[in-house]
């Protein structure tokens, strides 16, 4: 690592109690197994209990421990692509739909967890020329289509600001819904591996789950947990670093740049935390080890002093995640095995799209439709 001071590979998010949930032994049922309990699962597990189902939900680490707790913290409006790129890609009347849908679920994670939530907008810089012209054509695709965008002029840059986009402790949400979960019932399991996964029954180290229907909520495992799905699905790792408390700067909101590559944003307490830079390494970075390296660590710290613009502040943590992208940049959403219905590979907009895949994935588990998920698979 470039630096000796900051945590090994611990998110700045992972802060306060633990819940500390037991290991699944011995058989259990319910009407569903949620495996995964991270923000895609937990919103399935909820979804489920919104419809009056029995609900257990396992996960091979603790709650949130994976993507859902080790991102960037933002909550961004839209599937993985800009506004009038996934118009070219998925056609005008869906890119819309898919937009105003993320917009409400950036709505209901604010109302079903507000202390996690900073509804403070997000801004896109650009860092080229070339860039520019691209957040003029978005601006323009966004405004013909009355989806609130404005041009951004600042201390920042030059770019876009959207508005309706928020910034979110992952961690705190994770922890806050699954505590909910377990008060209305549900009943979950940390450190309890699927080692085996069928329609009626999923098998962990110690336990076995007996249920009516399963939904495999995660982003970057979902390829091994289910490897028929592997072709559609490749897994990268995304690295972070955040910051002692400083004020060096001031970003008032989630922002990213250089075509998405780079992020940032600066918490309450004035930390910085800051990720990217992997196109600078893409194939090392592509795979499962979610592991820190130290040549993106250096890229994250050059990006955080002369971009940033934090001179002196120390960097405090470092950490990894491992997450799925997809060619169409549209999650997986399928039935992978019978009564096995899957979601996952988000292509790093898993915070919004994940949580619409995981209601989605509950309702069809229970043999319901579901619009979001027509629009997705």
């Amino acid at each position: 690592m470039p630096t000796t001071d900051a945590l090994p590979n611990r998110p700045v998010w992972d802060e306060g109690p633990t819940l500390d949930l037991p290991t699944l032994h011995g058989p259990v049922d319910a009407d569903v197994c949620v495996v995964g309990l991270g923000g895609s699962g937990l919103a399935a597990v909820h979804e489920l209990l919104a419809l009056g189902r029995s609900v257990v939900g396992i996960d091979a680490g603790i709650v949130g421990g994976a993507a859902a707790g080790r991102n960037g913290g933002f909550l961004l409006a839209g599937p993985a692509d800009f506004h009038h790129d996934a118009v070219a890609k998925h056609g005008r009347e869906r890119a819309v739909r898919l937009y105003h849908l993320t917009l409400e679920q950036i709505a209901h994670i604010e109302r079903e967890t507000p202390d996690a939530v900073r509804r403070v907008g997000s801004i896109r810089l650009a860092a080229s020329d070339e860039e520019l012209a691209d957040c003029r054509v978005q601006l323009d695709a966004m405004r013909a289509d009355d989806l609130p965008a404005e041009w951004y002029e600042g201390p920042l840059g030059t770019g876009l600001r959207i508005p309706t986009d928020a910034a979110f402790q992952p961690m705190t949400r994770a922890r806050a819904l699954a505590r909910d979960a377990l008060s209305r019932g549900a009943r979950l399991y940390e450190a309890s591996p699927a080692l085996e996964i069928a329609g009626d029954v999923v098998r962990t180290p110690d336990g076995v789950v007996r249920c009516r229907a399963v939904v495999v909520a995660v982003d970057g495992a979902l390829d091994l947990l289910l490897p028929e799905l592997a072709p559609r699905i490749r897994s990268t790792r995304l690295q972070m670093l955040a910051t002692a408390p400083t004020r060096e700067v001031s970003v008032p909101c989630p922002v990213y740049a250089r075509w998405g590559y780079d992020y940032w944003q600066q918490l309450p307490d004035g930390r910085v935390s800051l990720g990217g830079c992997r196109d600078l390494d893409m194939d090392a970075e592509w795979g499962h080890d979610a592991t820190p390296t130290p040549f993106i660590q250096q890229a994250l710290d050059t990006v955080l002093r002369e971009r940033v613009g934090v001179r002196t502040a120390p960097v405090t943590h470092r950490w990894a995640a491992i997450v799925g992208y997809t060619d169409d940049g549209l999650p997986v959403c399928a039935e992978a095995r019978p009564g096995v219905w899957a979601v996952g590979a988000y292509s790093g907009t898993g915070n919004v799209v994940g949580a619409l895949c995981g209601r989605a994935a509950a309702r069809k588990a229970v043999g319901l439709d579901s619009d979001v998920w027509d629009l997705m698979s």
